[in-house]
């Protein structure tokens, strides 16, 4: 680099430092390489300094000077280790920035006291995007969100034939797919089968439909039902292990499905998918919004206009649009606008979850289904947004109230066990459990990580943790024993007893229910077509995944939402890679 170039360079980071402002008084990144790197060690040596959406030109610099997130977390010493989690193989740039202040994207939903350099007081608010350009591009489908459905729907158009880019609004992909935690239902799969789980699509279709009150669209849930097996079967080809099979509430049998020891599904399965579109070299755009469907004046989809962190407002013209946002858990203001008693409530979503993808539907035409129907979720640990997977229960942990005693079937349906929960003192519960279902499932060991666990030598140690009358601790799990060795839940007909609590120590985790999932959402054919008001189809638009209604009705079950994703997101990349090849000159 020139040195001309490098002193042009260098006030440019001047200026831009001096003219942003950031949060807390920490001075952001770029100031603080000062007189360790230049403007080029991170934009390279081009005489016009360029960023794309994605940042992967940064982020390539951040790790040939840092190294990966894999080795950064080998270094770290912290209890809590940002660089190992959940969230995968993440860009550097999600938490690290560096013209504004630095915010760990962990504390999204954990409110853990992480050090970051460069780090504010609160979020950055978003960049502003740059003035609209004339450049588009043009591909066969465009799918909106990175999450589950997204990847999926994209996978499979790709498969087909099709040339598929995919946008994503947040700095990361996975949306809410990644913090699933149960397993993914099916029915009539090998696994089961190999267990001898006796299980049907007719059964699965009725539970469903037994869960959502009845008020689901039946053809969707015999979708949902009738491909289950095939879902879990092409994610197996891709890599996945869904080999252990438990049970989650209101199914009638064993038939959630998850990886060997009940580890979470979520971000397993969001990793296999990101490393199956590496693999095809999907184009995934992080960092980059869409802000319109195109249509043509037959209100034929024709593409999308996208708003790019960094490039700009563009067009991308396509065959077919997939809708794949999600829902809006984590939209406060729409959640209490639908359900005004659900105001203030927390929510376990990601931040991203907030409805977009069902606003870009309606604005072309799209019908809406079901948005009143948002389910609480009954265990999110009290203080926090984490999840406590229903999984936990159905590997037998119990719930008590704050006077000791069960008040619920735990395996009963979410809407059900959260008003349990609203109707005991302080409006929250324990779940108490002991080491043999912690050792039964993989993910508890997390909720122990994240300091969410109260524990116990004895029944009456755990007592005294918690604030629990103990003879009356003693007493309902003794009852509950019984009912185990008996084969029988006398007082609250639990309809799986799967193992006594008898194996010291003992834990417990306060819970509390949170806003968790939207049943509601664009209204949609069984083959993911977009429906308009007027009860046609809108060409060449589909959409999949949380962001649709009908499948579930007033209540979905556990383990039936990354089904949907699957399943929906399959038939929705097929059919949109049928419908590009067919338009084609």
């Amino acid at each position: 680099m020139s040195s001309r170039i490098g002193i042009v360079l260098a006030a440019l980071l001047v200026l831009i430092s001096a003219t942003v402002t950031w949060a807390g008084g920490s001075e952001p990144l770029a100031k603080l390489h000062e007189g360790k790197a230049t403007c080029a060690d991170c934009h390279g040596s081009s005489k016009k300094i360029s960023v794309d959406d994605s940042e992967k030109g940064v982020n390539k610099n951040c790790v040939g000077c840092h190294g990966t997130l894999a080795e950064m977390g080998k270094k770290s010493q912290e209890e809590v280790n940002p660089h190992k989690s959940h969230l995968g193989d993440i860009n550097c740039t999600a938490c690290h920035h560096g013209h504004t202040a630095s915010w760990a994207y962990c504390l999204s939903c954990h409110p853990f006291d992480m050090k970051i350099a460069g780090a504010g007081a609160t979020p950055t608010k978003a960049t502003p995007v740059a003035k609209a350009k004339k450049r588009a591009e043009k591909v066969d489908i465009v799918v909106i969100g990175a999450g589950a459905a997204g990847f999926t729907a994209a996978i499979t158009a790709h498969d087909a034939g099709a040339k598929v880019v995919i946008i994503e609004k947040q700095p990361i992909t996975g949306g809410n797919s990644m913090l699933a935690a149960g397993g993914m239902n099916a029915a009539e799969t090998t696994f089961q089968k190999e267990k001898g789980i006796a299980d049907s699509v007719d059964l699965m279709y009725k539970d469903t439909m037994t869960g959502g009150g009845n008020l689901n669209d039946p053809a969707l849930a015999m979708v949902l039902a009738k491909n289950s097996a095939g879902s879990v079967a092409w994610l197996t080809g891709l890599g996945a292990d869904l080999s252990d099979v438990g049970r989650m509430g209101g199914a009638s049998v064993n038939r959630t499905h998850r990886p060997k020891g009940g580890a979470a599904v979520g971000a397993h399965i969001t990793e296999v998918l990101r490393r199956n579109a590496a693999q095809r070299n999907i184009d995934i755009r992080v960092n980059s919004k869409v802000v319109k469907i195109l249509e043509d004046k037959k209100g034929r989809v024709t593409g999308v206009r996208v708003a790019g962190k960094h490039s700009g407002e563009y067009t991308i013209n396509a065959k077919a649009v997939i809708i794949a946002a999600g829902g809006f858990s984590a939209n406060p203001e729409r959640v209490a606008y639908y359900r005004p008693e659900y105001k203030g409530m927390t929510t376990s979503n990601q931040p991203g979850a907030t409805g977009d993808g069902i606003d870009l539907g309606t604005a072309v035409g799209g019908d809406l289904k079901d948005m009143k129907e948002i389910q609480i979720h009954p265990t999110v640990a009290a203080g926090s947004r984490t999840l406590i997977t229903e999984a936990v229960r159905g590997n037998g942990a119990i719930l008590v109230n704050h006077e000791g005693k069960r008040f619920v079937n735990e395996l009963t349906t979410r809407d059900k066990a959260s008003a349990a929960i609203l109707a005991q003192k302080g409006q929250s519960a324990y779940l108490v459990f002991d080491d043999g279902v912690r050792k039964s499932l993989k993910q508890i060991d997390g909720y122990f990580h994240l300091n969410l666990v109260q524990q116990g030598a004895t029944l009456k140690d755990l007592a005294a943790a918690i604030k629990v009358p103990a003879e009356t601790l003693e007493a309902t799990v003794a009852s509950y024993n019984k009912g185990v060795d008996d084969k029988n839940d006398a007082e609250f007909k639990r309809p799986d007893l799967p193992r006594a609590l008898r194996t010291a120590k003992y834990y417990a985790i306060e819970v509390k229910p949170g806003v968790h999932y939207t049943m509601g959402g664009l209204k949609i054919t069984t083959g993911s077509e977009v429906v308009a008001k007027d009860g046609k189809t809108i060409p060449g638009l589909f959409a999949a995944g949380e962001g649709t209604g009908g499948v579930h009705g007033k209540n979905r079950l556990g383990g039936n939402s990354i089904s949907q994703t699957i399943t929906f997101g399959r038939i929705a990349g097929e059919n949109a890679a049928k419908l590009a090849r067919n338009t084609r000159p």
